[in-house]
């Protein structure tokens, strides 16, 4: 009602809200995530980010020591009351922004799901006092700030969702299984809660045998003890009360191996959690949604269940 008044009075407003909506949904708009200048457990840092490598039509970017999230807004007229909030993935060393960031969250807009992709600090004795817990900090902030201001946006605070690719699917599953003791000061474990959770060939474990050593190293650091190993092996941390899952891996996939998704997956059956795993054939890791299997539009199909 309000824009067509709007448009009675002038053409020009109309057009500039029309205008609004369609940048929000291709570019993103810039949201704040942390209110206060300071991040419990963070050390006074400059912004290291930077541009490691444009290969492959993505952006690599490395470094990261201040985090960001970017609101991709479907049109007002066709927005659904869902929201993903999507975790580029790199290993923990750096981010896959448009293949794993940007395109993901356009396709989510195009289809009227709100996104949300956050760009998260690498983890470092740097700027981090505990670099284990700085990555989960930022997603549990990303997810309570999405639902606290989630009428802004028209979205239902209840169907606010986790997406990973890769060590970011690592994040994305320590989200869906670490809400009950907020690393955040200050939050319950229904704020910092998703709602559903996406994995797409996710790091799951940290046990030896099958975790991606890179982005345990760079998580944990060379010598984790047992307990460091136990609280990020994600699938030894699944509960009943964990959100429904949508997984996504290559059975050829040799950088993570596909026993991550199949050990998680068992976890999540185990405690009675609704969980849809797709096993491709080929690709092997990395191809974000240039699969020549349109896994997205199963996701789709599956979060309209949601």
């Amino acid at each position: 009602m309000r824009k067509f008044v709007a448009a009675l009075i002038t053409g020009t407003l109309l057009t500039a809200c029309a205008s609004t909506e369609q940048n929000s949904a291709e570019q993103g708009t810039a949201v704040t995530l942390y209110k206060a200048q300071m991040i419990s457990g963070a050390k006074p840092a400059e912004n290291t980010e930077k541009v490691h490598s444009t290969n492959h039509n993505d952006e690599f970017v490395i470094q990261i020591s201040q985090p960001s999230l970017t609101a991709y807004l479907p049109d007002a007229a066709n927005r659904s009351d869902k929201a993903v909030i999507i975790c580029p993935g790199g290993g923990y060393f750096g981010l896959s922004m448009l293949k794993e960031g940007q395109q993901v969250a356009q396709r989510f807009a195009q289809n009227g799901i709100s996104a949300f992709v956050l760009k998260y600090r690498m983890p470092s004795d740097t700027w981090m006092e505990d670099k284990s817990v700085g990555p989960l900090q930022d997603v549990q902030q990303a997810i309570a700030q999405v639902k606290s201001q989630a009428a802004d946006w028209g979205i239902n605070p209840q169907k606010v969702g986790i997406m990973g690719f890769s060590a970011g699917g690592h994040l994305a599953a320590s989200a869906a299984t670490h809400y009950d003791n907020p690393v955040n000061h200050g939050y319950s474990a229904h704020q910092v809660k998703p709602n559903f959770q996406i994995l797409v060939y996710p790091v799951i474990s940290m046990q030896p045998l099958i975790t991606h050593k890179g982005s345990r190293t760079n998580l944990l650091g060379e010598n984790p003890t047992g307990e460091q190993i136990d609280r990020f092996s994600n699938e030894l941390n699944v509960s009943e009360t964990a959100p429904p899952a949508f997984i996504v891996h290559s059975t050829d996939d040799v950088v993570v191996p596909v026993a991550n998704a199949l050990v998680y997956y068992r976890a999540l059956v185990d405690n009675q959690v609704p969980a849809l795993l797709t096993i491709l054939p080929d690709g092997n890791h990395g191809y974000g949604m240039r699969h020549p299997i349109d896994w997205f539009e199963q996701l789709l199909n599956w979060l309209e269940t949601q």
